[in-house]
């Protein structure tokens, strides 16, 4: 008999995940009676080891063959906290650690525990909403586009859906200059589609003024690419997406700039007087030269990418302090928050400022952070971020899920692993961050969904450019998709589409996944598929804001629900080759569903529900 304790089941620890200041946790461990314990110490540490509390258990009775000790203990300090137990035996005694979802002694992991301010709040508009992600240069042209400004050298496409440029330079240099010339106007004149999907959130990448077409290469934060459109025609996007209740959120992209910038202008195209032309330039103290002005510090070792010294002050007062900061310009035209570009790569103290002053000038901006692993604990260069004891991050790029949810769609998991990810990260997330989180199946930094959900292929640029996805694996891949989507859509968090993937776009990483969204062209299956998800979520708050707690998970089916204000919702999966019989219910959403009987329901292969108890 194991010695039991899980602290993502309430029996054993109350509340569920994490904690503020002062707020009181009992927690219960059940020993097997013939271990004879005579006492049981839970002993939380630090993050970085010291021992910050030590609570004694008592025993309270027994059940069965187990003793039940029970503790009650409040943290004052926020802060990360891992726990093991020490128990006492009549004979010595033993620690005893995690081992997945299992207890082992002397051997396995600690417990985690966060600790968030009290304080820490989410924009309620962001709780459970549904996020577009729009490539601005890839999704509407409208109009024609001012090239005027336009840093050089770059290639217009002649008709919108031609074949990104995927090929290097003679030298092997990968430009990323070719335009296609979608641009605000665009987006705004599809305004009513992306509210069509239920979209509540529009994510764009970059809009500064750049010389790439992925514009991660920032020449001028304050001025919007001029083939993206003016000032105006960005704030009368915004105005647009507002009249329809939906939120615009930036990329802030603070870890670099570019080398063809007003900052930095190794190429002089802003008149030399950045850092590199100029060693008295107002923006020399940002960058760091080992040997000036050729040699210096970049983002990943591109040159083209030179990294900011990011806690400097005139860059600190340039990018948030100062008046008419980068972040204030673009939340008084009209932006809703930030998604932060290699988050991990900011200091603790610049996303903390960060934050506090976009709250300042907009009290319910929301900031994202792209993040790949799970935030709660991440460790970048040696330093342990702070995200949510610090109460920075309103939300996350919820990869984790991703991953979970690809594996079990496409065979490799039979739902045990779904429900350890999803559990783990609504265990480790403060809740107010858990149904802010960004849930996504792809981004422009993935192979697009339907082509990872069949084809894993990792070729040469040239033979990815060449390779397409046969009718049938274009039938699996769809069939599967309909599956992910369904499980995005009703985990907690905000669902995230990558413009296009509603419609069938393929293609595998960097460029081919930025292809131009095919107006004309859509597979309507898909985008009916993803119309309903949203109304589904528009009209089921519990899918928005429930708590959730797993049924079923493993023999390939998933079985959730979500519960919220009195309304419990069912939610399943069939992944396996045989019907599943399920309670019957009040069917909200349905495929490959049958009644067979007044109270029961049949779930057949690839089929999936979401059913109301009475």
């Amino acid at each position: 008999m194991r010695i039991l304790y899980d602290s993502k089941q309430l029996a054993f620890k109350d509340p569920f995940g994490t904690l503020t200041p002062g707020q009181s946790c009992t927690i219960h461990i059940h020993i097997p009676a013939h271990v004879q314990a005579t006492g049981v110490r839970c002993l939380l540490n630090w993050e970085n080891g010291p021992l910050a509390k030590e609570v004694p258990l008592e025993y309270k009775m027994k059940r069965g063959a187990y003793e039940i000790f029970q503790g009650k203990f409040s943290l004052e300090q926020t802060g990360l906290y891992f726990y093991y137990f020490f128990i006492t035996t009549r004979t010595g005694g033993f620690r005893l650690f995690k081992a997945g979802n299992k207890t082992n002694m002397e051997a396995g992991d600690q417990w985690q525990l966060s600790c968030v301010p009290a304080d820490f709040t989410t924009p309620d508009w962001a709780k459970g909403g549904t996020m577009y992600q729009v490539f601005p240069d890839r999704f509407c042209k409208s109009g024609r586009c001012d090239l005027r400004g336009k840093l050089e050298p770059y290639t217009v496409h002649e008709t919108w859906n031609e074949e990104v440029d995927w090929r290097p330079t003679p030298e092997g240099v990968v430009l990323n200059n070719d335009f296609f010339g979608g641009n605000f106007r665009g987006v705004t004149e599809k305004m009513d589609y992306i509210a069509s999907l239920g979209t509540t959130v529009l994510y764009l990448n970059p809009i500064s003024k750049s010389f790439s077409s992925h514009r991660y290469d920032t020449g001028d934060y304050k001025t919007p690419d001029p083939m993206l459109g003016t000032e105006e025609d960005f704030v009368q996007m915004c105005k647009a997406a507002h009249a329809r209740g939906i939120r615009v959120i930036l990329d802030g992209v603070y870890s670099h700039t570019g080398s063809n910038s007003l900052y930095f202008d190794k190429e002089g195209a802003f008149g030399g007087h950045g850092a590199y032309t100029d060693p008295n330039s107002p923006y020399r103290t940002w960058y760091t030269f080992h040997q000036y002005p050729n040699s210096y510090n970049s983002w990943w070792n591109f040159d083209t990418l030179p990294a900011v010294n990011k806690m400097e002050p005139s860059f600190v007062e340039y990018i948030i302090t100062g008046k008419d900061s980068v972040v204030e310009h673009w939340l008084k035209l009209g932006a809703d928050g930030f998604r932060l570009d290699v988050v991990d790569e900011l200091p603790n103290e610049f996303i903390a400022l960060l934050k506090r002053r976009i709250r300042e000038i907009k009290p319910d901006a929301l900031l994202v952070g792209e993040v790949w692993e799970d935030a709660s604990n991440k460790t970048a260069y040696g330093i342990r971020k702070r995200y949510f004891v610090d109460g920075v991050l309103d939300s996350c790029m919820n990869y984790p899920f991703r991953t979970a949810i690809l594996n079990y769609i496409k065979g490799w998991d039979d739902g045990r692993a779904v429900e350890e990810t999803v559990m783990t990260i609504a265990e480790n997330y403060p809740p107010q961050v858990l149904c802010c989180n960004m849930n996504l199946l792809g981004t422009h930094d993935t192979p697009r969904i339907l082509t990872a959900l069949v084809d894993d292929f990792d070729g040469s640029r040239e033979e990815k450019a060449k390779r397409h996805l046969s009718r049938t694996q274009y039938y699996t891949a769809q069939e599967r998709l309909l599956m992910a989507s369904f499980l995005q859509y009703t985990l907690p968090g905000m669902p995230s589409i990558y413009y296009g993937d509603e419609a069938g776009m393929e293609g595998y990483k960097d460029p081919f996944n930025r292809r131009p969204y095919p107006w004309g062209r859509e597979d309507m299956e898909l985008l009916n598929h993803y119309r309903r998800l949203g109304l589904l979520r528009k009209n089921n708050a519990a899918l928005r804001l429930g708590d959730i707690s797993f049924f079923q998970a493993g023999d390939r089916k998933i079985g959730f629900t979500r519960t919220y204000e009195g309304v419990r919702l069912r939610v399943c999966m069939n992944r396996s080759s045989d019907p599943w019989e399920l309670p019957s219910g009040l069917l909200i959403f349905g495929h490959n569903i049958h009644t067979v009987a007044p109270d029961w329901l049949i779930l057949g292969p690839k089929g999936f529900c979401v059913v109301q108890d009475a």
